[in-house]
């Protein structure tokens, strides 16, 4: 560290100390004119750079601004090499109206200058009083403390929560991981930028306009189901009952009925409360229950008199959005096959603060069997959940996860709704306050999982994990023992092949299997000697085949396609290291299913970050796919778990790709056009058509020394290459790569699993 950058963090961190404050000067660079103190945007470049003493780091950015219209906010920064996509994030808005704002952002350690552009169109608006304050991880730290109090309130028993979900994460995660998840209770997401929920639900409410165009809608459709929401309750606060029934009586479709089900409640004010809306109300019904039976019978209760042909889970605590039961109806006016519906979900604080979005990807249905990802707002057929037994005994706690996997099993006519419809509220008696202690509603969890592959007579065992509870793993046992070609091109670097038969030869369990390294115009002896040595140690079980054309991976795999003898194939790279036994029969486990295409394994650097886990279609500049997880650290559980749970996926890197001979003949295997680039993205599409899922498993974990044979996509010819297969793949599959149906479309493609503003 030179004496200059030393003393630049010095200075830096007393300026976050003291909190000392700056004034920043707006310079125009193009496509703005001031007029009247208003800024005036008149071309689709508008930009200014910033002018003034800004230290890196952690920032609280503060200015004030009037619109007539909703202006994000895109800053950029030059770190040397001048300003690009590359180093921007859209960190903020302009909201609708006056307003005083602030943000917090992390301005990166190697930003010499900052670039801001508000909005790509024209516009107009004030933007004065722009200040930097400089703050450190401590004001993160205080400010995400003060979140959790003003959403969850005060109190000894959530002080003892708080610790205690710190010390597990801490066990599970270390420091940075602690870091991470102060970081996102504060509003910070993985771009560093505070607040950017704030923007999505400011772009997002409802106008006046749009809500009397639901009702017209609404007039117009053909069919105006009955819906009828089912509400268990049981002891909860006046304000949060009040809430919530106001949310039902709020709705913008009116064809609804609300059916309440106490379960002896002892508070005096349930009966009083319920009895009051029920004679406001017609469309509200109450059942007292004598006693007191748990949630389960109390949601039957509420079930008996429900008319609905349809009905929607709601808990006694939380809120519909005005709009929820609008878009259910009008989901099944477009879909009146809809069985079952869900939509995307976030929290809500006492306060009344909106946060923790989770927008979810459509339906996968392993990952229902990992975690209740569809939760809320649930919406079902009646009589399907009449058919499978309503409510079960036994689960309660986890009742709505059963009924899910259950009523699953009857239909495939699940449709997701990517709109926030449900607000869970965050108080210390629900179960949206969450911990990572493993409580009865994980063993209730873990109990309808196991009754799940009872009823489907699935032959596995489930994986509880430590420290992430009601999440699960399904692994599936391997009956018989089918033969597996594992192919693996390569060309020289005989070390690192040598790594890899090796870490297969000493680490694999699983036995029946034949390696086919497809030699692709190797030179050095050192390799010729490898392949010796391998030929003595493996006998018949490896077959080296050569082929001398110019690298083409997808011709190179579909001629060692030609000579396996496999009834699975693993197309595996050369700079694979497996790292734990039972690698093999887990992926075969699942390969063998009858509904599975193409399986893929977690992958890792040699740092311990993500280099795979699962391709997202559209994702990064080539908007063709990409890992929207790249390089966290692997002990992060991901977007809402996702690095922790198995869960189908459009498609999975070919660096270790398993799929069935049947399924690969059957779409022909390879595309031989991609050369060196998608070609997995482009089989695993081709699976996918052809009517199969493909799948990520989490626990298959190996170390993949990436590029270390070819190199990296660096030059221009490279890079003129992936970008010609980029095109190719988006000619061949046009609208496929606009619209992952694992990838909410609230998410951006820029930053994988961040919010889109």
């Amino acid at each position: 560290m030179n004496s200059k950058y030393r003393s630049s963090k010095i200075l830096s961190s007393l300026a976050g100390i003291f909190s000392h404050s700056t004034h920043i000067n707006l310079k125009v660079i193009s496509d703005l004119a001031i007029n009247n103190g208003e800024w005036v945007a008149s071309g689709n470049d508008p930009a200014f750079s910033l002018e003034g003493k800004i230290y890196n780091g952690w920032n609280e950015i503060s200015w004030y601004s009037e619109s007539d219209e909703f202006i994000p906010l895109k800053l950029y920064w030059n770190n040397g090499s001048g300003f690009s996509e590359a180093n921007s994030v859209i960190f903020s808005m302009i909201p609708k109206g006056k307003m005083r704002y602030n943000t917090i952002f992390f301005i990166p350690e190697d930003a010499m200058e900052l670039r801001l552009d508000p909005g790509e169109r024209a516009s107009r608006f004030i933007l004065k009083d722009l200040k930097f304050k400089k703050v450190t991880k401590l004001n993160i730290l205080i400010n995400s403390l003060s979140t959790i109090f003003k959403q969850r309130g005060l109190s000894f028993s959530n002080i003892k929560a708080i610790f205690k979900k710190s010390i597990l994460v801490i066990k599970g995660q270390g420091i940075k991981g602690l870091w991470q998840k102060v970081k996102q209770i504060g509003g910070i997401n993985q771009n560093n930028v505070l607040n950017d929920y704030v923007i999505w639900i400011e772009k997002h409410t409802l106008s006046d306009n749009e809500k009397m165009t639901a009702l017209a809608v609404i007039e117009d459709f053909k069919y105006k189901p009955l819906i009828s929401v089912i509400l268990p309750v049981y002891n909860v606060d006046e304000v949060w009952l009040r809430k919530c029934i106001d949310s039902v009586r709020n709705q913008l479709y009116p064809y609804w009925e609300l059916c309440v089900s106490d379960d002896a409640s002892k508070k005096e004010h349930i009966k009083t409360v319920l009895s009051e809306y029920e004679i406001l109300d017609d469309r509200i019904r109450v059942v007292f229950r004598e006693e007191n039976g748990h949630i389960s019978d109390s949601s039957n209760s509420a079930l008996d008199i429900a008319l609905g042909e349809y009905i929607a889970l709601l808990d006694h605590d939380d809120e519909m959005s005005v709009d929820a039961l609008y878009e259910v109806a009008k989901l099944i006016n477009r879909h009146p096959d809809a069985d079952m519906i869900y939509s995307d979900e976030d929290k809500i604080g006492v306060d009344g603060v909106r946060h923790s979005p989770f927008f979810k990807p459509d339906w996968s249905p392993d990952l229902l069997l990992t975690h209740m990802y569809t939760c809320h707002l649930g919406v079902y057929r009646k009589s399907i959940v009449d058919k499978v037994g309503r409510f079960r005994k036994g689960v309660e706690g986890s009742q709505d996860f059963d009924l899910a996997l259950r009523v699953t099993e009857q239909t495939s006519s699940i449709y997701h709704i990517p709109k926030i419809l449900y607000h869970w509220r965050t108080i210390p008696e629900s179960t949206a306050s969450g911990s990572g202690a493993k409580n009865y509603t994980h063993f209730a969890g873990l109990t309808a999982v196991n009754d799940t592959l009872k009823r489907r007579n699935i032959n596995g065992w489930i994986e509880e994990l430590d420290g992430y509870a009601n999440f699960y793993r399904v692994h599936y046992n391997v009956e018989s023992e089918p033969l597996v070609s594992i192919i693996i091109p390569t060309k020289d670097n005989s070390t690192i092949l040598s790594n890899c038969l090796d870490s297969i030869y000493k680490t694999t369990k699983y036995n029946n299997y034949e390696i086919i390294i497809v030699d692709n115009g190797s030179k050095e002896a050192e390799t010729f000697r490898l392949f010796s040595v391998w030929k003595k140690k493996l006998a018949n079980k490896i077959n080296i085949l050569t082929v001398n054309t110019p690298f083409n991976f997808s011709e190179l795999n579909n001629k060692a396609v030609s000579v396996a003898k496999g009834e699975l194939f693993l197309f595996l790279n050369n700079d694979i290291e497996v790292i734990e036994e039972n690698w093999l029969n887990d992926m075969i486990g699942a390969a063998l299913r009858e509904e599975i295409g193409a399986v893929g394994a977690y992958l890792i650097y040699p740092d311990n970050t993500v280099q795979h886990s699962g391709l997202t279609l559209g994702l990064g500049v080539q908007r063709a796919a990409g890992d929207g997880h790249h390089h966290r650290p692997i002990n992060d559980p991901g977007y809402f778990g996702a690095l922790i749970s198995v869960k189908n996926v459009s498609a999975v890197t070919a660096a270790c790709l398993m799929v069935k001979r049947s399924v690969f003949e059957e779409i022909g295997g390879f595309d031989e056009e991609l050369s060196v680039a998608y070609n997995d993205v482009d089989l695993c599409l081709s699976i996918r058509k052809a009517g199969y899922l493909n799948i990520w498993l989490p626990y298959v974990q190996l170390i993949h020394h990436e590029s270390k044979t070819r190199g990296y996509d660096n030059t221009n010819s490279k890079l003129e290459r992936l970008n010609r297969e980029a095109d190719y793949l988006k000619d061949k599959w046009g609208e496929t790569l606009n619209s992952d149906v694992y990838y909410n479309p609230n998410l951006s493609l820029d930053h994988g699993y961040s919010i889109r503003v």
